[in-house]
């Protein structure tokens, strides 16, 4: 699949950014190493972003990012010793994880980090990660590949085969909690979500105007419309 003039394909046309009243988004301070290139994602659509690990702000926030970058293992055991695991737990705002935020709303995450045991998640979306079955393709899978979108309101005006930028080793199996697919040695699941939580595998803050259009959507949710489409839609979606 290769990429070719990405910057605007798959993004329809009168869809908008988000407006700067969409204000009230709060990142988590995991201590990774992508927190700056998320926040200025969410400030050239003008929004009002903070970045902390302040409980009390992440609780008032209108919604939350959860990123990541590195091991599992290595983020839950940032987040524990944040104190953070059962307050992202109990949230009930809309909250987007993003490439390994994703993989941490999972229940289990084969990704050991050099650790004797698989690694335990937050549990809220029910799906395990596991290594991507890469078929002799390098590792990791990086660089532009295209989406498949599900009717989910993350999506909106995202066109399938829309390319968005990947960085990642392991990944989600198709599941009813699919809201996206991609395909590098099998197909596998590019986004997920159940409820008020929802992640991407891949890197919105990297993948031009398709990226943005999904952050610009995330803006515009509310708890009424950050649920899951019905299961069997999506999971239907997604294999078509």
């Amino acid at each position: 699949m290769a990429a070719k003039d990405v910057t605007d394909r798959g993004v329809a046309r009168g869809t908008g950014a988000a407006k700067s009243e969409t204000g009230g988004t709060v990142i988590i301070d995991t201590g990774c190493a992508n927190l700056s290139s998320v926040r200025f994602a969410f400030e050239r659509l003008g929004a009002a972003v903070t970045v902390t690990d302040e409980p009390a702000l992440i609780k008032a926030a209108t919604r939350v990012v959860l990123p990541g970058v590195g091991s599992a293992a290595t983020a839950m055991a940032a987040l524990e010793a944040k104190g953070l695991v059962d307050l992202i737990q109990g949230l009930t705002q809309p909250v987007l994880g993003v490439c390994l935020g994703m993989q941490l709303l999972s229940l289990l995450s084969k990704e050991r980090g050099g650790r004797s045991e698989d690694c335990r998640c937050l549990g809220l979306i029910p799906t395990q990660i596991e290594a991507l079955a890469d078929k002799g393709l390098p590792l990791p899978h990086m660089g532009w590949n295209q989406i498949v979108p599900t009717a989910h309101p993350l999506f909106a005006g995202i066109a399938p085969g829309s390319y968005v930028y990947f960085v990642h080793s392991y990944r989600a199996p198709i599941s009813a909690f699919t809201l996206a697919s991609s395909e590098y040695g099998e197909t596998f699941s590019a986004a997920i979500g159940k409820d008020n939580f929802m992640g991407v595998q891949f890197h919105p803050e990297k993948s031009a105007a398709v990226g943005a259009q999904i952050l610009a959507n995330f803006l515009t949710m509310g708890a009424e419309s950050s649920a899951s489409a019905p299961a069997d839609q999506a999971a239907k979606e997604a294999k078509s």
